[in-house]
């Protein structure tokens, strides 16, 4: 199998080269309004966001940074192919503007107007992202009652456009693409506890800070949940590439959009061991499964491994790991090429983590 995964710099508010209803999945953290490490992004392309933010008026501000992500969301709704999901990961904001310190509703905001749009929001995933921090308040500390609520939690917010994505009966590329019992029970819940991950730009770099990047794990769980092998993901907020690096471990097409370019360079570095580290997690993923199986009776054969399954839509399960990466410098920004193996018996070495 192969795959093609293509990043351009270029503003996701414009995506000429996708054409209408052609995408099944959406997968984006797009940069989080009133968070002031983007206020300088915004306030690039609308100087009244500058002006409202100077001028204490915190609505005006959150207003406007939202019709900036508006015109993406027009650009999500027209690609949707029907019966897509689109999954938009996005924190809320909090923050003293005009000596009032407030909660901005990030997340609401773009229900409101993805739904707008016509999408049919779906059942969302709260992301809790486990922290050591002692310093769980904000404000007065131990006095009453100017202290407030510490933020550790993020959304995961789904949508579908139109009715349920059909498949010819049989399909291999959906019966392939299933996932396991357990992974449904773990990944289909609305509570997701995964660690934040670091940038990998490196250095001081403000770019670093604005560049939304969120774990591997988060792109790669929705990726496996909502499209099979062979479907292309759209992330119109690029970043770093982390769902693009994520289509690939998934064996998935990807296409992402970014006005800043530079920051596909941590891409690059991540993709150098990419055949190494897909096998390390194939063979995570037949361990845990054969882990979870081990003292359950019943089930079925699995057709492709010596284990048996939970259900009868896990049968013809096939996992595939990457084999080999070319990357292609495009006028535009980056094109790799993946080469992905399937997976088939228990021949794993040591060093594949097996």
């Amino acid at each position: 199998m192969r795959t093609t995964h293509e990043l351009h710099v270029g503003d996701a508010a414009a995506m000429d080269d996708v054409a209408d209803g052609s995408v099944p999945l959406v997968v984006t953290s797009p940069p989080y309004p009133m968070i002031d490490l983007w206020d300088d992004l915004f306030a690039a392309r609308d100087g009244d966001v500058r002006a409202a933010l100077e001028a204490g008026d915190g609505d005006a501000a959150f207003e406007l940074m939202h019709a900036q992500l508006d015109a993406v969301w027009d650009e999500v709704e027209r690609v949707l192919a029907p019966g897509g999901i689109a999954c938009v990961n996005v924190g809320d904001a909090t923050r003293s503007v005009g000596g009032d310190f407030q909660q901005f509703p990030n997340h609401a905001r773009i229900v409101d107007a993805l739904r707008a749009r016509g999408l049919t929001p779906l059942p969302d995933v709260l992301w809790r992202k486990p922290t050591n921090s002692l310093a769980k308040f904000m404000g007065s500390g131990t006095l009453p009652p100017n202290a407030y609520v510490t933020l550790e939690h993020e959304y995961v917010l789904l949508f579908r456009k139109g009715g349920t994505r059909s498949f010819p009966p049989g399909d291999d590329r959906r019966y392939e693409s299933a996932f396991f019992w357990e992974e449904r029970n773990e990944w289909f819940s609305d509570l997701w506890e995964v660690r934040g991950e670091e940038q990998g730009l490196g250095g001081g770099d403000e770019r670093r800070d604005r560049s939304a990047a969120f774990p591997v794990e988060i792109p790669l769980r929705l990726i496996r949940m909502f499209s099979v092998y062979g479907d292309q993901v759209l992330d119109p907020f690029a970043g770093t590439g982390t769902t693009a690096l994520a289509a690939m471990l998934a064996g998935r097409e990807s296409v992402g959009y970014d006005l800043d370019g530079d920051l596909f360079t941590a891409l690059d570095d991540r993709v150098t061991d990419l055949p190494a580290a897909s096998r390390r997690r194939v063979a995570e993923r037949l361990e845990r499964h054969r882990a979870a199986m081990a003292d359950r009776d019943g089930g079925y054969d699995a057709e492709h491994y010596d284990f048996r399954v939970v259900t009868k839509g896990e049968r013809r399960i096939r996992l595939y790991a990457v084999a080999d990466v070319v990357e292609r410098a495009t006028a535009e920004g980056r094109r790799y090429v993946v080469d992905h193996d399937p997976v088939d018996g228990n021949d794993f070495t040591d060093d594949d983590g097996g």
